[in-house]
């Protein structure tokens, strides 16, 4: 009998994609993150944003507000990034152009005489993004606030201090109320306390439902919302009301480890194959709503069954599943709505181009330092690769705090 025939039922070799030295992955990351900010930052810092970012959306009626959110959401997603700060290496320099990149593109946000002063305070859309700017600046505080002129920061403090008249939803919305009030207290040493609480302990009180989930308001739906907002905004909200003594900082560790569950149960949902689970709305984010999946590896707070080497090997893959060709750029680099190509009916009506770049939050862990585990670990597989090729898996195991 033939090896060749008897070779048909020997058992596969578990593979896992990585032929390349390990610190290509993080490379690969900063390939995507510039070919997906650089069309935004770029024409920002020059004063052409409006002029040349096109407009895509089920609604006419958000374009006033599609350039705050592209540029929000795109730096809400490389802060951390930047925080690093320049180095004298290869990617040093790069992160010291897209510093200046940055501080450029604020200082002509926030100018009201600037042809592309991009803040608009009319309900109810500009409390997201000035919120998601908000998050950016306290993770970037060093390296981006502190090196803003006095009259940008003035003039961020102002429009942050002017959402104050718009009410949020009684859902995520109100972590943006707190989002905002938390920069202005770490910025400013005030805030309205009753703005910044009341959200905190809406969530915390009334909305959690176990396991790590939270309803977004009265009502459950089921999605990636807790990953895409309400974690990583009670993380970071959280860490500011600790700082500074406000009572319901000391929910802090509790919420953490119910986002270290959270990550957890993220990484399991990530399929062999590097595609997951089309649940809820937003799915035009694409690889954004592993936002808190990224961030509890910057925090160092995956859990201990996890190998955050099987993080980066499984986001990797996703970030070559959607972004390695051009199928979800339009001819001038642009990002289209859908999840892969254009795909306009999964859309929501309040989605537009400048909504997409939320998918820029999955580039959270670039703030961990190239010779950080995370990047230098060898790749590995992640739980569903584990699984299906048949080797060991610890049973997944849920949380009663």
């Amino acid at each position: 009998m033939s090896n060749s025939f008897l070779n048909r039922f020997r058992k596969k070799e578990p593979e896992i994609e990585e032929t390349a030295p390990v610190i290509e992955d993080r490379t690969y990351w900063i390939s995507i993150m510039k070919k997906l900010t650089l069309p935004v930052l770029s024409n920002l810092a020059k004063g052409s944003l409006r002029k040349n970012m096109p407009y895509e959306s089920v609604s006419p009626e958000n374009q006033k507000f599609s350039y705050l959110e592209a540029f929000a959401r795109v730096f809400n997603g490389i802060s951390s990034w930047l925080e690093l700060g320049p180095d004298g290496s290869e990617e040093g320099i790069l992160r010291e152009k897209y510093i200046r990149l940055t501080l450029k593109a604020i200082s002509n946000a926030v100018n009201p005489n600037h042809n592309d002063y991009i803040f608009a305070v009319e309900p109810k859309q500009s409390l997201v993004d000035v919120a998601l700017f908000a998050q950016g600046l306290l993770r970037a505080k060093n390296e981006i606030w502190l090196n803003l002129q006095m009259d940008d920061q003035a003039r961020i403090i102002r429009e942050m201090k002017n959402t104050r008249v718009i009410a949020p939803y009684e859902n995520h919305w109100l972590l943006f109320t707190s989002m905002i009030e938390a920069a202005l207290l770490e910025f400013t040493g005030e805030c309205d306390k009753e703005r910044l609480s009341y959200g905190v302990s809406r969530f915390r009180d009334e909305f959690y439902m176990g396991d790590a989930i939270y309803s977004d308001g009265e009502d459950f739906t089921l999605g990636y919302f807790n990953s895409i907002v309400i974690h990583p905004m009670l993380n970071d909200i959280l860490k500011v009301m600790r700082k500074y003594g406000i009572a319901e900082g000391e929910f802090l560790d509790v919420q953490l480890m119910r986002s270290s569950r959270l990550a957890s149960e993220l990484e399991r949902v990530i399929s062999p194959e590097g595609t997951y689970p089309l649940l809820g709305s937003c799915l035009s984010y694409r690889c954004g709503i592993f936002h808190l999946l990224s961030q509890a590896a910057l925090l160092k707070i995956l859990p201990r069954n996890i190998n955050p080497a099987q993080v980066r090997s499984a986001l990797t893959k996703i970030l070559k599943n959607q972004f390695a060709g051009n199928t979800n750029f339009d001819s001038a680099g642009w990002l289209i709505v859908g999840l892969h190509g254009s795909q306009m009916d999964i859309s929501e009506m309040d989605i537009n181009t400048g909504s997409l770049y939320l998918c820029c939050s999955v580039f959270l862990a670039l703030g961990l330092p190239e010779s950080d585990a995370f990047w230098t670990s060898p790749s590995a597989e992640w739980s569903s690769l584990q699984a299906w090729n048949g080797n060991q898996i610890q049973k997944d195991q849920s949380i009663d705090f």
